[in-house]
């Protein structure tokens, strides 16, 4: 079998070097989302203080903080080479589902 067409093998073994690399970058992901995850539990933690001490709902969706947090993080994803759409996407849907987690409490606090 020609390399070119299956991807390489590791010499003669049977194993796709391919597959070795894209187990690697999958692992390599997979401990990034771990990071990722206690981030956002954190994240969450002071979102639920912040929300707290909102009187309202208008307080709590707070679209002028949203904007602000949106154009910092558009900036931070410039400065660190990641693109910017996606940082901002990203952030839009995780912002949004935290305003609906502070708006379920202040709401059962009401």
């Amino acid at each position: 079998m020609d390399t070119a067409t299956t991807g390489g093998t590791d010499g003669g073994t049977g194993r796709d070097a391919t597959a070795d690399a894209l187990g690697e970058v999958r692992g390599a992901i997979d401990a990034i989302d771990r990071r990722i995850v206690a981030l956002v539990a954190e994240r969450q933690g002071w979102v639920e203080r912040a929300g707290a001490l909102k009187r309202d709902e208008r307080g709590v969706r707070a679209p002028d903080r949203v904007e602000q947090v949106v154009a910092t993080v558009r900036s931070l994803a410039a400065e660190a080479d990641g693109s910017p759409d996606v940082v901002e996407r990203t952030y839009r849907a995780m912002i949004a589902a935290f305003v609906d987690l502070e708006l379920d409490a202040h709401r059962r606090r009401a």
